[in-house]
């Protein structure tokens, strides 16, 4: 037995002619069981564990405890055969136990082992990790077997095996090197669950433990398809019209995007924030996948970037004319509820989302430490600064702090002690005022007591902040008319919907307002308790069938304008207000002739004075309110289609109440022109009140029909002043920039805690420019909301193309000798035409690869000239400092010549198509 325990040694020290001098026995035994190297010691996660085969390593066991190295229980070399289902795959046998089956040695161990006895020739070692479960660590006896398949060829699967603590993306590397795709094609990762259903796998950091991979799962690669589409994301039907598409070659960025649906301001913001050469870069060339924080509570899971770099991907392919953003649209509403539908909203406001979005996604600070906010009590600005962009950077570095933030000087002053507040604080753009006049141009109709004068349309300039009063004085000045003899009313859907008094505020009259002034006596006044005239509203009304089933009842309908009449008091009666009526309408109301008038006896002429139409004589009860509804003026002056005001009964209870030369009937209402008759009350001294009384004026169809000259009721004459255009001089964008960084009182309602005193002050702040990025992003604050108006500033703001010198406002010292940062250059302008309601955005942008501008409207792009893009409709500015445009400028031969600029026109904005 001796002899073949030699022979064995001798032949296992042939395989293995590296091995060191083989120890005693009992030091075998020590070095195996026992101490740092044994299989005694703990397991720690991460580290190699082998798989020997129990039988043998029995013998071993009882060979060293024998204490003969000569003796016949030599094991010989190691021989792991037992645990393999087959010697081809050597893949383990199933249900192999622990104990049972195999041992489990340390790395050390089990290369001692090798170097003493060798391993039977041509087996593999079984090395295994230990993984760290919840609570527990274990040897990994059985990776995890997963079936890698392509997309496009889901039915040849690849089997591979990992360790639970390997990461997703050596699953990746593994297909990918399997499948045989080159570096610079773009991969993703799914999985199929049980259920059939696909999974991303997102986050290819994690391990298979945390992803939750099993054996037997199918791993679907998928490769990116050279128009930057994903072939997951185009359903089978379409497939032939991509590839149709993928034939198509233009140039990269020239794409439009669809408008989905009011999304012209998202379109708008995507398109110049994917004309921002560094950050396209950094998307095409696949820095993204690196950066993806899948993990920050404050991001979305990194969706918002991937869906992002997929947009930048399809228009920077050169493959589409347009794409459709359905997908980002929906991560939009998902992450931003604002949103959500199809309403439209604001390009900036979609902007500032999204860089703070992709911010959050490709934060590098996996876990953002807190940062106490320091004053600078005293301390030079360089420090102070310093410290704050340093603090900034600890919790927020990603390409978007990179290319977009700077740093704002900020100072505030109390106005009780003096104390003085510095900080410094990071901004991602900036939001400049423009200057805003003081003046404001209204339009209004004056309307004369002499009733031969039609209604004249004039264009005033009052103060922006100025009264009711300040209408009636600039209005004086073209009619020569006292302000004393005017009131101003509000005039909608044939109502007064408001009249103003002369001490209220010009700011609660909106310019889409209807505004009439109106000419009434010099001793006029609204009221019972004095004794000027009274000043009655009158409304026109007339009877019309309504379109009841059986015709039964007649309906009243407001109609034409409304009129602010004088009466004197102590002569109103309701005859005396009949003939005042007759002569304020004479204008546009024929006076009956003689042989219209009955020539009726004594008793029909007494019978004719208690016909005169007064409330008491007036049929019709009350009837529900239609209310003001929005309505425009009619041939330039408020009035427009009818409103129905009431109901009566029908002709056959209507009591007889003039004679025929009595054109129309009154009737006391409410201020909505609805029948109330409890306001008036006549005696033998005349009419008296007990409310503002409102007059309607009521026709028979016939007798308007007759008498009632519509088409002179509804002239008006347009004053000279109409004609002339208050001119609003442009601004240059330096001077908003100025206005930026004046010194201004904080608001009432949002007042400055100064520590010095113990209390909210209204303090002044300033703030000055410190540091700025390499994209400056320039908002022009054109909306202007107050409680009262919302307006926007059509202003023409005058900003340069090129070389926009910031060296005047940044007040940290400056590098005098590299002057280049602190200029830059236009690349990109989203631009709003139209209104607050009914706005339209587009977007002129500078190719990075050609320097050829184009104009971006939705699906459409033409190239434009540079004198093209300055307008009124500038909104959004992005600028790009020039040292980075001259840092990522290609070198020559590695890109085609610029392109020579072309000809093309933006839509004119009067004629703008909106959403």
């Amino acid at each position: 037995m001796a002899a073949v325990a030699a022979n064995v040694a001798a032949a296992a020290e042939d395989r293995e002619p590296q091995r060191e001098e083989v120890p005693g026995l009992e030091s075998q035994r020590r070095q195996i069981e026992n101490g740092e190297s044994g299989r005694e010691r703990p397991l720690r996660a991460g580290e190699s564990w082998f798989l020997v085969e129990q039988h043998w390593y029995k013998q071993w066991e009882v060979y060293v405890q024998g204490g003969d190295q000569d003796s016949g229980t030599f094991p010989g070399c190691i021989n792991n055969a037992d645990l393999f289902e087959d010697q081809v795959n050597w893949r383990l046998k199933k249900g192999l136990v622990e104990g049972e089956d195999y041992v489990l040695l340390p790395a050390a161990a089990w290369h001692y082992l090798v170097d003493w006895y060798g391993l039977e020739h041509g087996q593999p070692p079984i090395e295994r990790k230990v993984v760290e479960l919840p609570s527990v660590q274990k040897v990994e006896v059985y990776p995890v077997e997963l079936l890698l398949v392509r997309h496009s060829d889901m039915d040849t699967p690849h089997t591979a095996q990992f360790s639970h603590t390997d990461s997703v993306d050596l699953v990746l590397r593994t297909a990918r090197e399997q499948f045989l795709v080159s570096p610079q094609e773009e991969t993703r990762l799914w999985i199929k669950n049980a259920e059939g259903s696909f999974e991303r796998l997102c986050n290819t950091r994690v391990t298979l433990l945390d992803a939750a991979l099993k054996t037997g799962q199918v791993v679907i690669m998928e490769t990116r398809n050279k128009d930057g589409t994903w072939p997951s994301a185009q359903p089978q039907a379409v497939n032939t019209a991509l590839e149709e598409e993928e034939e198509f070659q233009g140039q990269p960025g020239i794409c439009g995007l669809t408008n989905l649906g009011n999304t012209c301001f998202m379109n708008s913001a995507l398109q110049c924030l994917s004309n921002v050469p560094q950050l396209t870069e950094y998307f095409l060339k696949n820095h993204y996948l690196e950066e993806l924080n899948f993990c920050n509570p404050l991001g979305m899971k990194g969706e918002i970037a991937e869906a992002y770099a997929d947009l930048v991907k399809q228009a920077w392919s050169g493959h589409h004319r347009s794409i459709v953003p359905h997908v980002f649209k929906t991560k939009v509403g998902h992450f931003a509820s604002q949103f959500l539908g199809y309403q439209q909203h604001d390009s900036q406001e979609l902007l500032s989302f999204l860089l703070d979005g992709l911010h959050e996604d490709l934060n590098r600070v996996k876990k953002k430490e807190y940062v106490e906010l320091c004053d600078a009590a005293g301390r030079p600005d360089q420090e102070v600064a310093q410290e704050a962009w340093q603090n900034h950077k600890r919790r927020n570095d990603s390409v978007i702090v990179d290319t977009f933030h700077g740093l704002f000087k900020s100072t505030l002053v109390c106005p009780d002690c003096g104390n003085v507040s510095v900080t410094f604080d990071p901004f991602c753009y900036l939001s400049v005022p423009l200057p805003v006049s003081h003046k404001r141009v209204m339009e209004v109709f004056f309307v004369s007591m002499d009733p031969r004068r039609k209604p004249e349309q004039h264009r005033l300039v009052v103060p922006k902040k100025g009264k009711i009063s300040d209408l009636c004085v600039a209005l004086a000045k073209h009619t020569g008319m006292s302000p004393e003899r005017m009131m101003v009313a509000d005039v909608f859907s044939h109502r007064f919907y408001k009249i103003y008094q002369l001490e209220e505020s010009l700011s609660s009259i909106l310019d889409r307002d209807d505004i009439f002034i109106y000419e009434v006596s010099g001793r006029s006044a609204i009221g019972e308790n004095s004794r000027e005239d009274v000043v009655l509203p009158i409304y026109l009304r007339e009877r019309t069938p309504a379109r009841d089933y059986n015709n039964s009842y007649y309906g009243l309908m407001l109609f034409g304008h409304p009129l602010l009449v004088s009466v004197p008091r102590d002569r109103l009666s309701w005859d005396a207000l009949y003939h005042i009526l007759l002569y304020r309408l004479s204008r546009y109301v024929t006076r009956p002739s003689s042989d219209d008038e009955d020539d009726g006896d004594e008793k029909a002429d007494m019978e004719d004075k208690d016909n005169i139409p007064k409330p008491g004589h007036v049929a019709g009860g009350s009837s529900q309110d239609s209310g003001p509804e929005q309505a425009g003026p009619s041939s330039g002056v408020a009035g427009g289609s009818r409103a129905p005001v009431d109901n009566s009964p029908g002709p056959s209870h209507w009591p007889q109440r003039a004679r025929r030369k009595h054109l129309f009937t009154l009737q006391t209402v409410n201020s909505n022109g609805t029948s109330d008759r409890s306001t008036f009350n006549e005696d033998t001294h005349g009419v008296s009140f007990s409310s503002q009384p409102y007059i309607a004026i009521d026709w028979e169809p016939e007798m308007k029909k007759r008498y009632y000259d519509e088409v002179e009721a509804e002239g008006y004459v347009k004053h000279d002043c109409v004609g002339y255009v208050l001119k609003k001089a442009p601004v240059r964008l330096q001077e908003c920039i100025e206005l930026f960084t004046t010194v201004e009182t904080l608001e009432k309602e949002n007042p400055w805690y100064c520590p010095t005193c113990k209390q909210h002050q209204l303090a002044t702040k300033k703030l000055d420019l410190w540091m700025l990025p390499e994209t400056l992003i320039i908002h022009l604050k054109r909306f202007s909301y107050t409680k009262f108006s919302r307006e926007k500033l059509d202003t023409l703001v005058e900003f340069p193309i090129r070389d926009l010198d910031f060296s005047e406002f940044v007040i940290k010292p400056q590098n005098e000798s590299a002057p280049e940062l602190y200029k830059y250059d236009l690349i990109a302008v989203s631009n709003h035409y139209g209104g607050l309601r009914d706005g339209h955005y587009t977007t002129f942008a500078c190719n990075k690869d050609s320097g050829q501008w184009h104009y971006f409207d939705d699906n459409s792009v033409s190239p434009v000239t540079e004198n093209q893009i300055e307008s009124k409709a500038a909104y959004v500015l992005f600028y790009q400092r020039q040292d980075v445009a001259r840092r990522l400028q290609p070198q020559p031969g590695l890109a085609d010549p610029p392109a020579s600029p072309a000809c093309g026109s933006p839509p004119n904005s009067e004629f703008m198509d909106v959403n």
